[in-house]
């Protein structure tokens, strides 16, 4: 089983996933009758697959099968577990964060250019000065944790209405392997800070953290 990394900081569990088994050797490791019901309400192969690796590695984190619910919003919440869940995928990998009193937030994104072509709608003038100076692969890297490190603050907040370029912003920091920084929501009506962690991978970036 392609269980990439686990780990536990900041009084949370998290976990990646290597995605390389078939849906039926997915379905395989779920004895919960009920996931048969939900994944026929899929209708897309990568969804299927999204789904079931999603809850064959929440098995791995928590040592039981435990469903997944969906608020009205989207936003994905335990049953019968008083946790906090937080959920990512992008191409080959899923990701899933847990922390029993605070919500949690996790993002995963693909290693690719296409980042390049929206930085406009999400990058300010303040977060990355030394931009027009990197190479090209770290540039990439920085956009691209830019990006990730947005989506988990905005999974943390749980807000409707949060413009990425307004009203999140990222502190400038040196690109290593791994590392933090902070990361902060500034709207009119409140505001919060966060501690960003993140990881680097040839194929993948990825960040979690919970809010201050």
């Amino acid at each position: 089983m392609p269980l990439w990394k686990t780990w536990e900081e900041e009084e949370g569990r998290w976990g990646i996933w290597q995605v390389t088994e078939t849906p039926e050797e997915l379905r395989a490791c779920l004895s919960d009758t009920r996931v048969q019901e939900e994944l026929d309400r899929l209708k897309a192969p990568s969804r299927k697959l999204e789904y079931l690796a999603v809850r064959v590695l929440l098995k791995a984190l928590c040592g039981k099968e435990i469903r997944i619910g969906h608020e009205p919003s989207g936003k994905p919440f335990l049953w019968e577990d008083s946790r906090r869940i937080s959920i990512s995928h992008t191409r080959n990998y899923v990701a899933v964060g847990l922390h029993a009193t605070a919500s949690p937030g996790i993002d995963i994104e693909w290693y690719g250019e296409r980042v390049r072509k929206v930085v406009s709608r999400f990058v300010r003038d303040d977060e990355m000065p030394d931009r027009k100076n990197m190479e090209p692969q770290e540039e990439l890297y920085q956009l691209l944790l830019h990006w990730s490190a947005k989506e988990t603050m905005f999974k943390v907040l749980d807000c409707a209405e949060v413009d990425f370029l307004a009203h999140l912003k990222v502190e400038p920091f040196k690109l290593a392997a791994s590392g933090t920084f902070r990361g902060e929501f500034c709207h009119p009506d409140s505001s919060r800070h966060f501690m960003i962690h993140y990881l680097i991978h040839p194929e993948f970036v990825c960040t979690y953290g919970m809010g201050a």
